[in-house]
């Protein structure tokens, strides 16, 4: 469709309404060869091309003005062989989709935290989620992939051939071909035992203490997690802490239902919280508890980093982020990672950074346009509070600020050569260049060599 088309401002938006853009063409693709087909046109006809799935990307990397926006949205189908444990997902799947066909099967593919994410950018960014300490990443299940490459043929990227394309696919972003069809192995998954427990700020040092020497000890089994937000209203929450900023400390078993309580409870021995709230949860049901924070249409600004420790001086430096949270919907967001994760060989995929203790991730969410500037400073400025304990690398799929040395402060100099590499056979004119770019091989050589790296 084009500009003047009824349903094109439709189809044009995504989640983060920051990014308002205008392509030339939107292409609603049902088939890897219609998807071929637009990518032979935009090629002929010298326009930029981006590729749009859940269309969550905080960057907006799914539009860009002027370009064709080939649009997978139609493509969502999912189909699952139980005893394999094996699903087949369409490139325009939301984790939602894959999760709605495996869970009746006790069967799930680690994932996001949010359903309406799209399952494609969050797989080749990497996929973190409730059970990557369980299980690992999203990419770590990718088996096989059909792809489309930039030259329009359509190939399917498995350990048997194309066996370097897959390994890039595997964290390396959106930058070598456009997925069509993952095949996705599955993990079995039953009743999630998930307790949140809340804290005023002035009880947040004891609390993060806790959750340090908690976090770190914890079996795969455990997945906990922190967040800084203002305080809603609902009943559990304590009168006197709603509207204001507080710590939520929350922990999710994904053991056997009987040991949950015994493995939970320690978190919140330590250091009581005031108010908190116990149930036991579908998989699919926890997916879905961060949908209602993370809407489409409002505007957000994203920045993430790793943290090497969460030490006193770290715990003073976030709750001083706390303290100047001012939009109600704005949060912080931290955890701790390794666990599964580490179990992956450093040379099996494209993903960095596998040995990060911590995540921590200040993502403003606002409404009003005049308000972008304040908001995106506060992130950022949560981020460089706490330089001193950043481990290094990032989240590609976390990344709104474009990195100094682009994407290669995200994978490191000698892993991006390895990608440049990849990107030089698969797409050599950079067709595919709307998202957290890798340069082919030539260029990236100049650049590495013109820093020092």
């Amino acid at each position: 469709m084009t500009p003047v088309a009824a349903s094109y401002d439709d189809h044009r938006r995504v989640w983060n309404a920051v990014h308002d853009r205008r392509p030339a063409l939107i292409a609603r693709c049902v088939s890897a060869v219609e998807v071929s087909s637009v990518l032979r046109y935009a090629r002929s006809a010298g326009l930029a091309v981006t590729v749009r799935g859940g269309g969550h990307n905080v960057a907006g990397k799914a539009v860009s003005d002027d370009s064709v926006m080939i649009d997978l949205s139609l493509m969502r189908d999912v189909s699952v062989d139980p005893s394999a444990r094996l699903a087949r997902a369409q490139g325009g799947c939301l984790l939602r989709d894959l999760d709605a066909a495996t869970t009746p099967h006790g069967l799930a593919c680690p994932a996001g935290v949010v359903s309406h994410t799209g399952l494609g950018g969050l797989a080749l960014g990497g996929g973190y989620g409730w059970l990557a300490r369980r299980w690992g990443l999203t990419c770590d299940h990718i088996l096989a992939a059909e792809v489309v490459l930039a030259d329009g043929s359509i190939v399917e990227a498995s350990d048997s051939a194309h066996s370097e394309l897959l390994w890039a696919l595997r964290g390396g972003g959106g930058n070598f071909g456009i997925v069509t069809r993952f095949t996705l192995s599955l993990r079995p998954i039953g009743p999630v035992v998930h307790r949140t427990g809340i804290y005023p700020l002035d009880d947040a040092a004891g609390a993060l203490a806790a959750y340090r020497e908690f976090a770190e000890g914890q079996p795969a089994d455990l997945h906990a997690v922190g967040a800084f937000k203002i305080a809603s209203d609902q009943d559990w929450i304590p009168a006197q802490l709603r509207g204001r900023p507080a710590l939520q400390l929350t922990a999710a078993w994904f053991g056997d239902r009987r040991g949950g309580e015994r493995a939970v409870g320690p978190l919140f021995d330590e250091c009581a919280p005031a108010g908190g709230l116990e149930r036991v949860l579908s998989f699919a049901e926890l997916q879905a508890l961060g949908d209602h924070s993370e809407p489409h249409g409002r505007r957000y600004f994203t920045k993430s980093c790793y943290l090497g420790e969460l030490g006193p001086a770290t715990a003073d430096a976030m709750i001083g982020n706390a303290e100047e949270i001012r939009s109600p919907l704005s949060c912080v967001d931290f955890e701790y990672l390794r666990g599964a994760i580490t179990d992956v060989p450093d040379e099996e995929s494209a993903f960095p950074a596998r040995g990060a203790p911590y995540m921590y991730t200040a993502s403003a969410h606002w409404i009003d346009p005049n308000d972008d500037d304040e908001e995106a400073a506060w992130s950022r400025r949560s981020i460089a509070r706490l330089a001193e304990w950043h481990y290094g690398g990032s989240y590609v799929n976390y990344v709104q600020d474009e990195p100094a040395l682009g994407s290669v402060d995200v994978y490191g100099a000698g892993r991006y050569r390895r990608l440049a590499a990849v990107k030089r056979r698969y797409d050599p004119d950079n067709l595919l260049r709307h998202n957290q770019n890798i340069a082919p091989a030539p260029e990236t050589r100049t650049m590495i060599e013109e820093d020092g790296l």
